[in-house]
C-alpha cells in the first residue's frame, strides 16, 4: 500500500485528489488548508463563526465514491434568493459543525455519508487568518486579499497567522509520516 498524503486546498487538491482515487493500493489523506475566507465560505465563517467549509468540501467530493447526483448536490450552489452563493454542501458542513461542537469530527461524519475513499484533514481546528507583510512594510490581512495582491512584484518579509494556530492531531500524524517517509527515502 502507497500513502500519498496532499497538503493544500481549493481546486489544485480537488483536482489531485480526482486523479489519485482511482489508483489501486494507495491509501490518501487530504491535509486541508483552513485559512480561507472568501466567498460562500467567508460569509458562513463570519456570519455563523464556523470554519471555513469550501476547500474541504471539494476534497470529500473529489475523494467521494458516491452516486454522482449525491456528488452533485454536495456542489450544488444555490442562485437566488438568501442562499444566493452558497453551495449545499459548505451549508451542510457548517450544520454539522454545529450540531457537533467540532469540525473535525463533522468532516468525519461527512466523510462516511459521502463514502470517501481516503481521509480529509483539516490543518487545524483553530480560526487560521491569514497575513503577510510586505517589502514595504504594508500588512495584508485575509486569503483572498493576498490572493488579489501582487507578492511577485511587490515582495514580502513574512507570511504569518494573525492568531494563535495550533496543528490539528490527525494533520500532525500525517505530516509525521510524510516527515519519516521523506527522510527514509533522502538517499535514493
Amino acid at each position: 500500500m502507497i500513502n500519498i498524503v496532499t497538503i493544500g486546498g481549493g481546486t489544485g487538491s480537488y483536482t489531485v485528489l480526482s486523479g489519485l482515487k482511482n489508483l489501486d493500493n494507495v491509501s490518501l489523506s487530504a491535509l486541508v488548508s483552513m485559512s480561507d475566507n472568501g466567498g460562500s465560505t467567508g460569509v458562513l465563517r463570519d456570519e455563523l463563526g464556523v470554519l471555513p467549509p469550501g476547500d474541504i468540501r471539494q476534497c470529500l467530493v473529489a475523494l467521494s465514491e458516491h452516486s454522482e447526483i449525491v456528488r452533485k448536490l454536495i456542489n450544488y450552489r444555490f442562485s437566488e434568493g438568501t442562499l444566493k452563493g452558497h453551495s449545499f454542501g459548505n451549508i451542510f458542513l457548517a450544520a454539522l459543525e454545529k450540531v457537533t461542537g467540532d469540525f473535525a469530527e463533522g468532516v468525519l461524519i461527512a466523510s462516511e455519508i459521502l463514502k470517501v475513499k481516503g481521509k480529509v484533514i483539516p490543518i487545524t481546528k483553530d480560526k487560521a487568518d491569514l497575513s503577510i507583510l510586505l517589502s514595504n512594510d504594508e500588512l495584508i490581512e485575509g486569503q483572498v486579499n493576498i490572493t488579489n495582491t501582487n507578492i511577485q512584484e511587490l515582495g514580502f518579509k513574512k507570511i504569518f497567522y494573525k492568531n494563535n494556530v495550533q496543528l490539528n492531531e490527525n494533520a500532525k500524524n500525517a505530516k509525521s509520516y510524510c516527515e519519516w517517509f521523506q527522510g527514509s527515502n533522502s538517499g535514493k
